[in-house]
């Protein structure tokens, strides 16, 4: 099994090869590609160490799955590319979610969509999959009406350089802007770029990708994305309205007994999720589950995950051993 890595030295890529690294993959060869600056440089993968190459020569080699992590731009120019000589790609960026040719797949959700002649497959936004985890049996046994979702979302979301702008403000030093303004003890209403609507990407992401993978266009949904000065996860307040009544001890057994979700939702022993718990986990954590008063057939819950993990890589590589187990 020949894997390529591309955009590996960044956050996410060393996310990836940390969980390939205690993964049961087999892989005979791993290719890391990152841009020209890092090429050369040297990873250690399994005790080993790999030189960074280039995008081109990844192509070369011709391996069995590409994981990208490297931007839209890069991966609507050269997913394609190794598609063409059989490569599966399974792209991060926000490039392919929403083409109506490709699968955007959350494993425990709808894997079973995958065939052999998905060369090309879309991991869903970060905030999006934690989302759809909790969501996911919720739809399937209530039906779900109307969506309320704001968003608590870690530096990380946004790169290195944000972390770097936050431990710097934190320590009094000079920083490059990642963000418009200051994030260290700050909220900013602003994740992504504002659109003609006046919602970021960010939110649209969370509308479009959410109705997507539960496969249902009817659901009205709103959002609204906050960046808060956190390093461990992404957090959601998510109110839902459902289609048909319910108990609420039915619906905790139900995210319970979930694969992939925690419940975590004990109040009288302030217990509820926080990203600082979620930090390096693979698992979804739900909370804070309660019904909403002001509405018939409403609820609140919120939900948090570790973006880089579940929100990311984790889930590509998922995707990975789902093909490898079941389809190629």
């Amino acid at each position: 099994m020949k894997i390529a890595i591309v955009g590996s030295t960044g956050m996410v890529g060393r996310t990836m090869l940390n969980i390939l690294e205690y993964s049961n993959i087999s892989i005979s060869e791993l290719l890391p590609v990152a841009s020209k600056k890092s090429i050369g440089k040297s990873i250690t993968f399994k005790g080993k160490k790999y030189l960074v190459t280039s995008i081109e020569n990844a192509i070369e080699q011709k391996p069995d799955i590409a994981l990208f992590s490297a931007g839209g731009n890069i991966s609507l120019e050269w997913a394609p590319k190794f598609a063409e000589v059989g490569t599966v790609v399974i792209d991060n960026s926000s490039a392919w979610r929403m083409d109506a040719t490709k699968k955007l797949i959350v494993p425990e959700i709808n894997a079973n969509l995958l065939t052999k002649e998905d060369k090309i497959i879309a991991n869903p936004n970060c905030s999006t999959i934690q989302l759809v985890m909790a969501l996911a049996p919720i739809h399937k046994t209530y039906g779900i009406k109307r969506l309320v979702i704001s968003t608590y979302q870690s530096v990380t979301g946004t790169g290195k350089a944000a972390v770097t702008q936050l431990e710097n403000e934190k320590n009094n030093q000079p920083s490059e802007k990642t963000y418009p303004h200051p994030i260290h003890n700050n909220l900013i209403p602003h994740c992504d770029v504002f659109q003609e609507n006046d919602y970021t990407k960010e939110e649209l992401k969370l509308v479009n990708e959410t109705r997507k993978i539960l496969g249902d266009d009817t659901i009205k949904i709103t959002a609204t994305a906050v960046r808060v000065p956190v390093v461990g996860g992404h957090s959601e307040s998510v109110n839902i309205t459902l289609k048909k009544e319910y108990d609420l001890k039915a619906l905790k057994k139900l995210l319970a007994n979930t694969e992939g979700v925690v419940l975590k939702d004990n109040p009288a022993k302030n217990e509820y999720p926080m990203p600082i718990d979620a930090e390096g986990k693979d698992e979804v954590f739900v909370g804070r589950i309660r019904r909403d008063f002001s509405e018939e057939n409403a609820l609140n819950m919120w939900v948090v995950s570790d973006n880089l993990r579940k929100g990311a890589a984790t889930n590509t590589i998922q995707i990975a051993k789902y093909l490898l187990e079941n389809v190629l």
